[in-house]
């Protein structure tokens, strides 16, 4: 079977979708692959027990850009809300974070929060503009990258003398010597090093932690929420945007390859065998599955080539899933408090102990846990009466030594279980189902290389100007007619949507100058 079509998405994965309803809307034939049955990527609702379902990767709503709800002008209930951030204690004396304000520190500390707050958001707000729109090239003299670099060199000194000096010295710094340079309360440190970690190979005393904290505030201050329906609600409303926009859409449609012809991306194939043709192909797999697998290195230069294959995109964080048949008993937490995000990072030296065996190939004993219990919001998601609880765990190597075994499995699952059980001591017995994703599995449902959210490690090395590398970071790959729109290319991962908008506005710009 043959079509032609002006462009054909791989991947119908929350940037995906964006970047097509935005060629559609544009006039473009559109096409979607999706190797899976539903739409989303890792931004899906699914079943994971009889009755339970649950946000499968992605669980909290934090990043989604302003700019991608306008254009494709969705729904208010998308909006993040203001969720209070709760980091457990022992003795039930709990730290809460919301906004600018912390809750269950000193009076100094309190205020250190609000100024360490105020600049944080400053720098974050100038990220922000620049995570969307294309990054400009460096050496370069195109009048349209000498601007943007022009522009954010002239931001840079708007905010004055010694803030601009402050963004350049704590940009590349790690988060803890800056948290304990400022504060007092292990807990308040421990919750800010987990959200600059989260996701990452990085501890709190690695090299630009301070970056991938000003990354996660980029998305709406840090404000974070749980959508009705779970995360597959906000993967649904795009597809629903999509197809409004005239973008066909088909699930379980793996792609085997792209199809190039004459040195240029013209189509691709499936694993059915079905080809289809088009202008220009656009990748929302990540960029060592597309040019070393769906693509193939033979038909990249060898230094790009190598460059993509030493990407680092091993992913380190777990993800897993209780069904409870009521709510476990942690002490100081009232019933309201359960539609909160609640966190386990008791200090930033625990947190860099839970990173210390992923270095060496080994899980974490002890980890880091980001919890929530979005059934408490939302019924839909268990029988009546029962609870699902969703945690984001670090640290769980993707190259686990000996590999992820049933055995490694039931070992970690039963390490988060322990420290879990240090706060709500029945947790155990409320357990009627489990399931544990490390980055693995999350590889092999989602079809992310090295199970990484990002798609690739967000560092000063791989951000910015050169990401996923210098000679490919404004989306157009070094092959004619193929385009990355998704994690691996800038800004990154998080569901914002920013990576598909910025792509389907360059191939559009680009056509526009052709």
């Amino acid at each position: 079977m043959t079509d032609k079509y002006d462009a054909i998405v791989v991947g119908a994965g929350h940037n995906g979708l964006v970047c097509s309803a935005l060629l559609a809307k544009a006039g473009k034939r559109v096409l979607v692959l999706e190797a899976n049955e539903q739409v989303g990527g890792a931004a899906i609702t699914r079943e994971f027990a009889d009755g339970y379902s649950v946000s499968a990767c992605a669980h909290l709503l934090y990043q989604l850009q302003p700019e991608v709800r306008k254009d494709l002008k969705l729904s208010t209930r998308l909006a993040s809300e203001d969720m209070t951030t709760i980091a457990l204690h022992v003795d039930g004396k709990h730290l809460r974070l919301k906004g600018h304000e912390v809750e269950g520190v000193s009076d100094e500390d309190r205020e250190q929060y609000r100024q360490f707050r105020k600049r944080m958001t400053r720098f974050s707000d100038l990220l922000r503009k620049y995570l969307n729109k294309p990054p400009p090239r460096l050496g370069t003299k195109n009048f349209k990258d000498l601007a943007t670099l022009g522009q954010l060199g002239l931001d840079m000194r708007l905010l004055g003398k010694n803030e601009m000096r402050e963004f350049l010295r704590l940009i590349g710094m790690n988060i803890h010597d800056e948290v304990n340079e400022r504060f007092d309360s292990p807990l308040l440190k421990g919750a800010i090093s987990l959200d600059s970690v989260l996701g990452t190979h990085l501890g709190p005393r690695s090299p630009n932690t301070i970056m991938t904290y000003l990354y996660r505030q980029a998305g709406d201050h840090g404000r974070s929420g749980v959508p009705a329906g779970g995360m597959g609600s906000v993967s649904n409303e795009l597809a629903h945007a999509a197809r409004a926009a005239g973008v066909t859409i088909r699930t379980a449609m793996p792609v085997k390859r792209v199809i190039v012809e004459n040195g240029r991306a013209t189509g691709v194939e499936t694993e059915s065998g079905e080809r289809f043709d088009c202008l220009t192909v656009i990748s929302n797999a990540d960029p060592k599955r597309t040019m070393m697998e769906l693509v193939g290195a033979k038909h990249f230069e060898t230094g790009f080539a190598r460059r993509i294959h030493h990407l680092r995109a091993k992913g380190n964080a777990a993800k897993l899933h209780l069904a409870l048949d009521g709510l476990p008993a942690i002490a100081g937490l009232s019933k309201k408090d359960y539609a909160e995000r609640i966190v386990i990072a008791p200090d930033e030296d625990y947190v860099e102990r839970a990173f210390n065996p992923a270095k060496y190939g080994a899980s974490s004993p002890a980890p880091v846990i980001e919890i929530s219990f979005p059934s408490f919001r939302d019924e839909t998601l268990a029988p009546t009466g029962k609870h699902v609880m969703s945690a984001v765990v670090q640290y769980a190597p993707y190259a686990l030594k000996g590999g992820w075994t049933d055995a490694a499995k039931a070992e970690f699952e039963a390490a988060v279980i322990r420290t879990i059980e240090r706060y709500a001591p029945d947790i155990s017995e409320r357990i009627t189902a489990s399931e544990l994703l490390t980055p693995a599995d999350i590889e092999r449902e989602f079809h992310i290389t090295g199970g990484h959210w990002h798609h690739a490690e967000l560092t000063l090395d791989q951000f910015l100007f050169v990401r996923p590398v210098a000679s490919a970071a404004q989306y157009s790959m070094p092959l004619e007619g193929l385009y990355l729109c998704g994690a691996g290319a800038h800004p990154g991962g998080g569901v914002s949507g920013a990576a598909g908008r910025n792509a389907a506005r360059t191939i559009l710009n680009r056509e526009k100058a052709a």
